[in-house]
């Protein structure tokens, strides 16, 4: 079965297109072999991953890819425009982009990493940027689908900080003085380290760039998700045709209730683009540190 606007299904061999199907990777140019694997009608040969292997574009030129380049080109417009032409008394739009550098400049840049913060700036401005206009698209009638909701990018994400702040911490001490720092803290007894030193490995080596991604794309898919269940439940009982009243009366209530969790979603998606910033400037500060 195809699923249309809201997840609704349509007729025998039309596309999907948002709802359900908004969490599947679509090809902008699918090839022969994608359309043979993927009918409208759900049926596919067996073997077609086997027979007929994708082309490179069904899998990297897809529309959760379009939209990630999409929020790239809109921060760097962004940052391009307000800082145009600074003035000493600041225009609107000069206010708006010095407000939001300041916040991560002194909020979280100052505040957490310390007095090196100066050259992680522009990365820490850059990524909730990033992650905010990404965000934002789960709210904008055009798109109507958060990308970080699709859970490679939010790992991607969590790889280039993962990346970043080990780089900083084996640049500054030494690979071997660094991980000593990240797995072996000051003051513990001897006998309590064989406890210690393993669970201090996960948490510092492994556990925290899973958690960093997985807690931005959980949250902004729980959200959509629960977005379309309100909408997509509440239109199907709110058309219908059996007369029964209180159906009708939930579905509207359903309609309703989801206007209140889109404006809890704005409020998602700044939170999840700040969290995810101020962790990475916190692990960038301990990655710094002389002990742990």
């Amino acid at each position: 079965m195809a699923y249309g606007p809201m997840g609704f299904s349509l007729l025998e061999g039309a596309a999907p297109t948002f709802g359900v199907s908004a969490f599947d990777s679509q090809p902008l140019f699918p090839s022969e072999n994608w359309r043979l694997c993927n009918p409208a009608s759900g049926e596919a040969p067996a073997d077609c991953a086997t027979t007929h292997p994708l082309a490179w574009t069904d899998i990297w030129i897809t529309n959760h890819i379009l939209m990630a380049v999409i929020g790239a080109i809109l921060v760097i417009a962004f940052w391009l425009i307000v800082s145009h032409k600074p003035q000493v008394v600041p225009s609107k739009r000069q206010w708006a982009g010095e407000y939001v550098y300041n916040l991560l400049r002194n909020g979280v840049g100052r505040e957490i990493i310390g007095e090196n913060y100066h050259k992680y700036v522009p990365w820490l401005v850059a990524l909730f940027s990033f992650i905010m206009i990404n965000n934002l698209f789960g709210s904008f009638f055009l798109v109507m689908f958060p990308t970080f909701s699709v859970i490679g990018f939010a790992w991607g994400l969590a790889l280039l900080s993962y990346l970043l702040y080990n780089y900083v911490g084996i640049r500054k001490h030494g690979f071997f003085r660094y991980v000593k720092n990240m797995i072996v803290p000051n003051d513990v007894p001897g006998p309590l380290l064989i406890l210690i030193v393993p669970l201090e490995f996960l948490s510092n080596f492994i556990i925290r760039p899973i958690t960093l991604g997985l807690r931005l794309f959980a949250n902004l898919f729980a959200g959509h998700l629960l977005i379309m269940i309100f909408v997509v439940g509440g239109s199907w009982l709110l058309t219908y045709t059996e007369h029964n009243l209180v159906y009708n009366v939930a579905g509207a209530l359903s309609l309703l209730i989801s206007f209140g969790l889109f404006a809890l979603e704005l409020l998602v998606a700044y939170l999840q683009a700040y969290i995810f910033t101020v962790l990475t400037a916190q692990y960038v500060a301990s990655a710094e540190a002389e002990s742990h």
